[in-house]
Protein backbone atom coordinates (compact mmCIF):
# COMPACT_ATOMS: atom_id res chain seq x y z
CA UNK A 1 0.00 0.00 0.00
CA UNK A 2 1.37 3.33 -1.02
CA UNK A 3 0.45 6.15 1.32
CA UNK A 4 -2.06 8.58 -0.12
CA UNK A 5 -2.84 10.77 2.89
CA UNK A 6 -1.01 13.95 3.80
CA UNK A 7 -0.30 15.06 7.34
CA UNK A 8 -3.15 17.59 7.44
CA UNK A 9 -5.64 14.92 6.36
CA UNK A 10 -4.33 12.55 9.01
CA UNK A 11 -4.50 15.15 11.79
CA UNK A 12 -8.08 16.09 10.87
CA UNK A 13 -9.14 12.45 11.03
CA UNK A 14 -7.54 11.95 14.45
CA UNK A 15 -9.19 15.11 15.79
CA UNK A 16 -12.60 13.94 14.53
CA UNK A 17 -12.09 10.50 16.09
CA UNK A 18 -11.15 12.06 19.42
CA UNK A 19 -14.21 14.34 19.22
CA UNK A 20 -16.48 11.31 18.74
CA UNK A 21 -14.82 9.57 21.69
CA UNK A 22 -15.37 12.62 23.90
CA UNK A 23 -19.03 12.82 22.86
CA UNK A 24 -19.50 9.14 23.64
CA UNK A 25 -17.76 9.15 27.02
CA UNK A 26 -19.63 12.28 28.14
CA UNK A 27 -22.91 10.53 27.18
CA UNK A 28 -23.85 13.17 24.62
CA UNK A 29 -24.37 10.47 21.98
CA UNK A 30 -25.80 7.02 22.51
CA UNK A 31 -27.62 4.23 20.74
CA UNK A 32 -27.36 3.79 16.99
CA UNK A 33 -25.66 7.16 16.48
CA UNK A 34 -22.92 6.19 18.92
CA UNK A 35 -22.35 2.86 17.18
CA UNK A 36 -22.16 4.38 13.70
CA UNK A 37 -19.94 7.27 14.77
CA UNK A 38 -17.77 4.89 16.81
CA UNK A 39 -17.14 2.67 13.80
CA UNK A 40 -16.37 5.74 11.69
CA UNK A 41 -13.96 6.99 14.36
CA UNK A 42 -12.14 3.64 14.41
CA UNK A 43 -11.82 3.71 10.61
CA UNK A 44 -10.49 7.28 10.80
CA UNK A 45 -7.88 6.26 13.38
CA UNK A 46 -6.76 3.21 11.41
CA UNK A 47 -6.43 5.11 8.14
CA UNK A 48 -4.53 7.88 9.92
CA UNK A 49 -2.05 5.45 11.44
CA UNK A 50 -1.48 3.61 8.17
CA UNK A 51 -1.58 6.75 5.99
CA UNK A 52 -3.70 5.01 3.35
CA UNK A 53 -7.35 5.68 2.58
CA UNK A 54 -8.96 2.91 0.51
CA UNK A 55 -11.64 5.30 -0.77
CA UNK A 56 -8.99 7.52 -2.35
CA UNK A 57 -7.42 4.66 -4.34
CA UNK A 58 -10.13 4.02 -7.00
CA UNK A 59 -10.26 7.73 -7.79
CA UNK A 60 -6.46 8.06 -7.74
CA UNK A 61 -6.70 10.84 -5.16
CA UNK A 62 -3.86 11.78 -2.87
CA UNK A 63 -3.50 14.49 -0.26
CA UNK A 64 0.16 13.67 0.22
CA UNK A 65 2.60 16.11 -1.30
Amino acid sequence: MKQNMGSADRVIRVVLAVAVAVLYFTNLISGTAAIILGILAIVFLLTSVVGFCPLYAPFKLSTKK
